[in-house]
C-alpha cells in the first residue's frame, strides 16, 4: 500500500510502497482509513523543527493521526462485533505499565506513543490502533467530517482550559484550523470572539464566511492599534505557535484573566512576569483532551456538518501529498484532507 512516511531525522517525507499491516495485536483493530487530515504537528515533523527527536527510533514511520475509517479486522480480546464499525481514533496510546496507568490514571501515562509519530499512522490505506482508543461515529456523521474530530477535541480542551463562558470577550491568536475550531466552540459557548492573524487572508476569509466579523490581520494594521479598542479580553487563547505573540498579547488580557497556550513553539517565549503577577493573571497550557471529550465533539460535528466542511479547503488524494503540505505550510489551507477510501 502507498504510505506517507518520515524516513530520517531531517526535513522532508517520502511516499513509499509498504506492506499492509498484518493481524492486529491483542486488544487492537485494523482500520481501513477513509479520510485523514494534515495537522500542524505533521508540518513540524515534515520540516523537522525541534521537539520530535524521539521519533528517530520509530523511523521509517507512517505519519497521520487525524482520521476516520472502518474496522476491518479485530485482534484477540476484541469483540468481533467491532468489525464494520465506523470509527475515529484517539491517537495517543497508553502503555498500561507505568505507575500512572497501573493506578487507574492512564490519561497521565508516562509511556505514551502517538499514532503517526511513534507508531504507524493513518496516511495509508490501513492502520492498526487499540480498540479502546476507538470512538464509534454517530449515525449520520459523514466520514470526512468525522476525520476532524481529533483537532476539534484539541480546540474543545483549549476552550475548557480557558474557562470560556457566556458573555465573555475572547481573543483567539492564530486562524489556522485549531484557531478556527476554537473560535467556533467559543462562539457556541456564548462568547464574543476576536481572531488575530498575520498575512492570513484565506483562513480569515473562511471565518468571515461563517459569520465572524472581528477579524484582525496585522499585515494591514499594527497589533496594538487593532487590539487596544477591543480590550480587555476575558481570555486569550494562543494557537499560532509564535513566541513573540505571547508577550505582545498579554497586555490586552484583563486582570485575573486566563492566557491559554495551545500552539507548539519552536523556542521559548519571553514575558513580563512582574506585570503578570500584578495583574493576577494566569498562563495555562492546553494539549490533548480526555476521552470523554471525544463523544461530545462527535455530537457537535454531527450537528454542524455543513459548517465544518466549509473549513476543509483541500480534498486530495494521498499521491498529491506534496501539494497538500505546501498548501498547509503556506497558510493557503484551513484544513487539508486526504481521501483514502471512497468519498462518503
Amino acid at each position: 500500500m502507498l504510505a506517507l512516511q518520515k524516513t530520517r531525522p531531517s526535513p522532508g517525507f517520502e511516499l513509499r510502497e509498504v506492506p499492509e499491516p498484518g493481524v492486529p495485536a491483542d486488544g487492537e483493530v485494523l482500520i481501513r482509513v477513509h479520510c485523514a487530515g494534515i495537522c500542524g504537528t505533521d508540518l513540524h515533523i515534515a520540516e523537522w523543527t525541534a521537539g520530535y527527536e524521539s521519533m528517530g527510533a520509530a523511523m521509517p514511520v507512517t505519519l497521520g493521526h487525524e482520521f476516520s475509517g472502518i474496522v476491518e479486522r479485530t485482534g484477540a480480546g476484541v469483540p468481533a462485533s467491532m468489525t464494520g464499525l465506523r470509527v475515529t481514533v484517539r491517537p495517543s496510546t497508553t502503555c498500561g505499565r507505568c505507575a500512572r496507568c497501573r493506578s487507574g490514571h492512564a490519561d497521565d501515562c508516562t509511556g505514551r506513543v502517538g499514532i503517526g509519530i511513534g507508531r504507524a499512522g493513518a496516511f495509508a490505506s490501513l492502520v492498526r490502533a487499540p480498540a479502546a482508543n476507538c470512538h464509534a461515529l454517530p449515525d449520520g456523521l459523514a466520514m470526512d467530517v468525522a476525520a476532524l474530530c481529533e483537532p476539534m477535541t484539541v480546540c474543545a480542551e483549549a476552550v475548557a482550559t480557558a474557562e470560556v463562558a457566556p458573555g465573555q470577550k475572547i481573543l483567539v491568536v492564530g486562524p489556522g484550523f485549531i484557531g478556527q475550531g476554537i473560535a467556533l466552540l467559543a462562539r457556541a459557548a456564548g462568547a464574543e470572539v476576536v481572531v488575530l492573524g498575520r498575512e492570513d487572508a484565506p483562513r480569515l476569509e473562511a471565518l468571515r464566511a461563517l459569520g465572524f466579523r472581528a477579524l484582525v490581520d496585522t499585515r494591514d494594521v499594527e497589533l496594538r492599534e487593532a487590539l487596544a479598542p477591543l480590550a480587555p479580553f476575558d481570555a486569550v487563547i494562543e494557537a499560532a505557535g509564535v513566541p513573540s505573540l505571547v508577550a505582545a498579547c498579554l497586555p490586552f488580557l484583563r486582570k485575573r484573566g486566563i492566557f491559554t497556550v495551545v500552539g507548539i513553539h519552536p523556542r521559548p517565549a519571553e514575558i513580563d512576569l512582574t506585570a503578570l503577577v500584578r495583574a493576577h493573571q494566569q498562563i495555562r497550557g492546553s494539549y490533548r483532551a480526555p476521552p470523554r471529550t471525544w463523544d461530545a465533539v462527535l455530537a457537535f460535528l454531527g450537528d454542524n456538518q455543513d459548517t465544518m466542511r466549509r473549513l476543509v479547503s483541500h480534498n486530495i488524494a494521498l499521491a498529491d501529498a506534496a501539494d497538500g503540505f505546501e498548501a498547509a505550510r503556506s497558510r493557503r489551507a484551513s484544513k487539508v484532507l486526504f481521501h483514502l477510501g471512497n468519498r462518503p
